[in-house]
């Protein structure tokens, strides 16, 4: 064990550490660490050999990248280093079960934890002094979180933003301002905001070439097209699932949802906080019950990707069970099959074979008489088109003039970096430059093309008259994708629509969930 008052000149890490930017504007900032920490060294003939820096990270758990490349540093054998030297305990750990763990784990490869305005020795005495010390920062931790957290749930509850970063699609703007203290609210950020309305459409309806898509099918859409993230980056299937599952887009973002152990709070500890609305609550509504039908905890994930139209759907009379897939002659042949039969199970079912091509296209045919009627479709269609006109009246101004100012911006960032270029400031050949440059290009072009779209649907906003051309066309192709296999329109038709199909050896019986 190193006695603290050693005379021998020992190596010694220095680790630095703030949680907040208010403290780092006081006397514990980063610099005045360092200086502390180098002062102390050449007062007691020590050689600092190395510096760990964890900047605005909270000490009341072990997730730090520098904390945990210092610990398996110290961890090594030979010790790179004699001894850790911190401005107080607190700026290592305030768990008082974790901080003494530590010590003891350093010790066992020779190093010791100091504190440079904590000092204690290794008698009875003085780890009791340092175990009081701890406890008491760990207390103090704990009191300063709950007070802030209750100073933030009062910000949210008066309409303010908290500080973190906001959702894509918005920005923090200044709202007002109370002595020294700025307080802020969330703005629609007219450069990502359409990528967030692009996100929601192509899972509620697709891009028109395809029915909705799927999460996957969104991250490869928006990628293949050089629509990155905020920060530049390409999308993945967590960040599109949290924006179409976040309620902040129907202009309700919840605070305090989830405790630092990321466990759900109750509902009374949830502040909803008002903000501006991408999305419209029925849209949003709707592609929840998208993700629902298609959530392989409710569906199988071969269920849920399968290009058979009945898959998931079709039960077996004699028993119940699902009917699924099943193949012969090296695949020629493709069958529903009872799940029980096929597992041999054939005690408890005989089961029936039935071929999926047949009863997919006899299907699909009933659904083309019973739901493409006529009448039918004209008022499905007059319905649509007077709730699109009432949207484009309410929405489509305030969106043209968030088109307009992203083509702004996009055209000046592009300028900015031109200007830069040729200045000699920027390299051309730099990678993320060329990627920057392809965003923004990528950028304008859409939004030139929301832009034309949405202007026609406004010059045509008057317009909510079926003819009868339109009609026969709406029948007609949504017959033929009925009739396409592999297509996900009819599959999609046939869950919306049908609650059980159960097959007999001479009849179909099919159970609608809508009259």
């Amino acid at each position: 064990m190193i006695a603290v008052g050693s005379t021998a000149a020992l190596r010694v890490a220095l680790y630095l550490r703030v949680s907040t930017t208010r403290q780092a504007q006081h006397d514990v900032s980063i610099p005045d660490q360092r200086q502390q920490g180098e002062a102390w060294c050449a007062a007691h003939g020590h050689q600092l050999v190395d510096t760990f820096v964890d900047a605005g990270v909270s000490a009341t758990s072990d997730r730090r990248p520098e904390f945990q490349r210092l610990i398996e540093a110290a961890s090594g054998r030979p010790a790179p280093f004699d001894i850790i030297l911190v401005h107080s305990f607190s700026r290592f750990f305030r768990d008082h079960f974790e901080l003494e763990f530590h010590i003891r784990k350093l010790a066992r490869n020779g190093v010791k934890l100091i504190s440079i305005t904590q000092a204690v020795g290794d008698d009875p005495m003085h780890v009791m002094m340092r175990r009081v010390m701890t406890l008491f920062d760990e207390y103090q931790s704990r009191e300063n979180g709950k007070h802030t957290l209750r100073a933030m749930k009062e910000n949210a509850r008066q309409g303010f933003w908290n500080g973190a970063l906001p959702p894509i699609g918005y920005r923090i703007v200044e709202a007002e301002r109370r002595g020294a203290k700025v307080k802020k609210t969330l703005a629609i950020d007219p450069m990502h905001a359409d990528t967030v309305r692009l996100i929601y459409r192509l899972a509620l309806s697709g891009d028109g070439t395809t029915g909705p898509m799927g999460v996957k099918a969104i991250v490869g859409y928006l990628n293949d097209r050089s629509i990155f993230t905020r920060d530049g980056g390409r999308w993945g299937v967590g960040p599109i699932h949290a924006i179409l599952t976040r309620t902040t887009y129907v202009g309700q973002h919840r605070f305090n949802r989830r405790g630092k152990d990321r466990t759900r709070k109750a509902d009374d500890e949830v502040i909803t906080l008002a903000v501006p609305p991408l999305i419209d609550q029925a849209t949003f509504n709707a592609v929840q019950t998208l993700l629902r039908d298609r959530n392989p905890k409710t569906l199988l994930p071969h269920l849920v990707s399968s290009p058979n139209m009945l898959t998931g759907l079709l039960h077996c009379a004699q028993c119940g069970g699902l009917m699924t897939m099943r193949t012969g002659k090296a695949g020629r042949y493709r069958y529903y099959a009872c799940q029980k039969t096929a597992r041999t199970d054939t005690a408890r079912c005989t089961g029936i074979a039935i071929p999926i091509d047949a009863l997919d296209t006899l299907v699909a045919r009933h659904m083309m008489e019973r739901l493409l009627d006529r009448k039918r479709i004209e008022r499905i269609l007059t319905m649509i088109l007077e709730r699109r006109q009432a949207l484009i009246a309410r929405d489509g101004a305030g969106r043209l003039d968030e088109l307009n100012r992203c083509a702004e911006e996009a055209k000046l960032r592009l300028q900015r970096l031109r200007k830069g270029i040729e200045m000699g400031a920027l390299d051309i050949d730099d990678p993320s430059l060329q990627e920057r440059l392809t965003y923004l290009r990528a950028l304008q072009a859409r939004t030139a093309e929301e832009t034309a779209s949405l202007q026609a649907e406004l010059d045509r906003a008057g317009i909510v008259t079926v003819s009868a051309s339109m009609l026969s066309a709406v029948i007609e192709t949504a017959g033929q994708r009925l009739l396409e296999r592999g297509d996900g329109f009819r599959r999609g038709y046939a869950s919306a629509f049908t609650g059980r199909i159960v097959a007999e050896p001479d009849k179909v019986r099919i159970t609608c969930t809508k009259s």
